[in-house]
């Protein structure tokens, strides 16, 4: 719900225009200060929202459409940019905001019957009058897996990572229908053709790309030859701690998986 003037304070300010998350030119990260301080954002002041606190620190956000910045003390960054630029706490902050802001912009109009749809004022859920069609935010699950073999760990590059030269992990959409169990085995297969064993779950985290939950495990090897999909994934191998190529940051699941499996394989 939208907050009055009055309640506008200091605090952390997640701003967002386009696909992109507004930042003060001078000071890269979420912005810190007062709502006074926000002239470029203040036409659309009936639409802040207050989310819940950060260590004490409230926490507003703004979608501004599409609107395009003008003021030259302020720029948008992509979210990927701004997720290397601050730590993981405030990372799953814009993560939520992120996803709320997406299934707000989507569902504006009844998926069943075309309608306007309203928002419920006590649950984060849209709500069509007409024919009673209510939604919820999109969460889509994906496994992602760190598979070892003896004293070496999986690594593929997909399409989206060509251009940054990195290399990760496999990951994947669970179907309909699946357990996150079944998806590894059959993302794995899909993708680089081998079959893996002794599944261990290891954490997960909400990715805003747009609206993901990566469900991460642990596998180990059993059997065939890397053949590559050629399609998602363009090449794949084992790496050995002290060959690895680029990969993931620590801030991500894949990196924190990569990092684990490193660490096992040391002891």
């Amino acid at each position: 719900m939208s907050t009055n003037k009055r309640e506008h304070k200091d605090g952390i300010w997640i701003i967002i225009t386009k696909d992109r998350i507004v930042q003060f030119v001078d000071q890269p990260g979420l912005i810190r200060t007062h709502w006074s301080e926000l002239d470029f954002a203040h036409a659309y002041e009936d639409q802040v929202e207050k989310l819940e606190s950060h260590k004490d620190e409230p926490v507003y956000l703004l979608d501004m459409g599409a609107e395009q910045l003008t003021a030259s003390h302020v720029e948008s960054v992509s979210l990927r940019a701004m997720l290397m630029q601050i730590d993981i706490s405030l990372f799953n902050l814009v993560a939520k905001a992120w996803q709320r802001t997406v299934f707000l912009r989507t569902h504006r109009f009844c998926g069943q019957c075309g309608s306007t749809m309203t928002r419920v004022d006590w649950e984060l859920a849209t709500l069509c009058h007409q024919c009673g069609h209510r939604c919820y935010p999109r969460v889509s699950p994906c496994i992602i897996v760190a598979i070892r073999k003896d004293d070496k760990i999986l690594l593929a590059q997909g399409k989206p990572q060509q251009a940054r030269q990195m290399h990760s992990v496999l990951a994947g959409f669970v179907e309909g229908g699946e357990t996150l169990e079944q998806a590894v085995h059959r993302e794995v297969m899909e993708e680089v053709g081998i079959r893996v064993k002794n599944l261990r779950y290891f954490s997960s985290q909400p990715w805003p790309f747009p609206h993901s939950l990566m469900v991460g495990f642990f596998a180990e090897y059993d059997s065939g030859d890397i053949v590559v999909d050629g399609k998602e994934i363009l090449e794949a191998s084992w790496y050995a701690k002290d060959e690895l190529p680029n990969i993931p940051p620590k801030f991500s699941i894949a990196g924190q998986l990569i990092a684990k499996t490193l660490e096992d394989i040391a002891e």
